[in-house]
């Protein structure tokens, strides 16, 4: 089984090294496995990159791509997965809130059915502010109606998918939580599991809510006219 896990982080210098050693401890005794590590620095302004370049030094399999500006989660997301050199892409968040521990499962059931590109992780215990969960439940609820992507948390970044199909993907800010639907739209079953959610011990969140419900307004006409492309091709 080889997998490449992909980690966008934008000021997370309290975050990141308790994540990887999380990553490490959990496929410490998988075998025989190959896996790589890479961490995407979105041109962070706290001391990120020093923690990044102390543990480039400290795992062979890790690697650290740094954008010189801030372009958001997707792009550096995209980044990341042309980089890499396994098809089996996982994603979750740098903020710890993402378990490592629940990557084997979502692997396990991508790798028993031939017929999936994408399995997605759901929040369903969510450790966040009140004003967030609500709003992440009017964008998934609205969401869900139109694209009928069967999500009911596309916005969980604990997911693993098929790089072949990714790379095919329109490339916008806001990609990430738009995949279940893209991924069926390219005729790929899509299947979601459970997942811990933990609350955020450091830092802070660095996407606004109301902001991003806009965005995803626009998105999800971006995403309709996409799709209809794809079914008139």
């Amino acid at each position: 089984m080889n997998f490449t896990i992909v980690v966008p982080l934008y000021n997370e210098a309290e975050n990141v090294e308790n994540l990887i050693n999380e990553i490490y401890f959990v496929f410490k005794d998988y075998k025989p496995i190959e896996y790589e590590i890479i961490l995407v620095n979105d041109a962070s302004n706290d001391n990120t990159s020093e923690i990044l370049n102390s543990l480039e030094k400290k795992y062979q399999n890790l690697k650290t791509l740094n954008n010189k500006k801030n372009v958001g989660q997707s792009f550096s997301l995209i980044k990341g997965i042309k980089s890499s050199k396994f098809n089996t892409i996982v994603t979750l968040d740098g903020d710890c809130q993402n378990n490592p521990a629940d990557i084997p499962k979502l692997l396990k059931k991508y790798n028993s059915d031939n017929d999936i590109g994408l399995v997605g992780g759901l929040r369903l215990k969510r450790k966040d502010t009140i004003i967030k969960k609500i709003s992440s439940k009017i964008a998934n609820k609205v969401r869900k109606i139109i694209l009928n992507d069967k999500c009911d948390d596309t916005g969980c970044s604990l997911k693993v998918f098929d790089k072949k199909i990714f790379i095919k993907l329109p490339e916008f800010e806001g990609l990430h939580r738009f995949m279940p639907a893209l991924f069926n739209g390219y005729g790929c079953k899509t299947f979601f599991i459970p997942v811990d959610h933990r609350a955020r011990l450091f830092g802070k969140s660095n996407y606004g809510t109301f902001g991003r419900l806009y965005r995803g307004i626009i998105d999800i006409i971006r995403v309709l006219k996409i799709l209809k492309n794809l079914n008139n091709d």
